[in-house]
């Protein structure tokens, strides 16, 4: 589903009569402005969790690498 030229030309003819002219960049800044944040906080939340991600895979790392330390070391001294 597309919106036509003429569906676009009326919804800006009903903002326009909304707010008025002097209005609309100030709207247009502020919806920037947001958008700007949302993608900023968006990108923060996706680094971290990448972090936190990899923080968990060094951990299971590491604990397989000791269980299998520690499996060696008892087939070890049960021989």
């Amino acid at each position: 589903m597309s919106i036509s030229f003429t569906q676009i030309l009326v919804i800006i003819l009903v903002i326009l009569i909304l707010f008025g002219a002097k209005r609309i960049p100030e709207i247009v800044r502020a919806i920037a402005r947001a958008s700007h944040e949302f993608k900023k906080a968006k990108k923060e939340l996706q680094d971290e969790s990448k972090e936190i991600i990899e923080a968990v895979e060094e951990d299971a790392a590491a604990d397989d690498a000791a269980k299998s330390k520690q499996t060696k070391k008892d087939n070890g001294k049960q021989e």
